[in-house]
């Protein structure tokens, strides 16, 4: 039951999906975050999205992660320097 989770995978939720849905997605991720002190795992290859979501993320390039960031490192500077091989 989602409601006595407290870890929630999420593999591409808003892929194909039309821009105020994906907002409201990303939403309710970082409400589940912050209010019910869950920890998502939000997978995505969408770098905007990923930015606006996350508090910590990984960047994994050929299936290694390459660089971890967090706070006012998650930018998309940061993870294109990053997926580049300068992180």
């Amino acid at each position: 039951e989602l409601a006595k989770s407290n870890i929630l995978l999420l593999d591409s939720p808003t892929r194909g999906i039309d821009i105020g849905t994906k907002t409201e997605i990303q939403k309710m991720v970082i409400q589940l975050a912050r209010e019910q002190h869950m920890s998502i795992i939000f997978i995505s290859s969408e770098i905007d999205e990923m930015t606006r979501t996350c508090t910590r993320l990984a960047v994994l390039r050929d299936r290694r992660k390459v660089a971890e960031l967090t706070g006012d490192d998650i930018n998309s500077d940061r993870v294109m320097a990053a997926i580049a091989g300068g992180a």
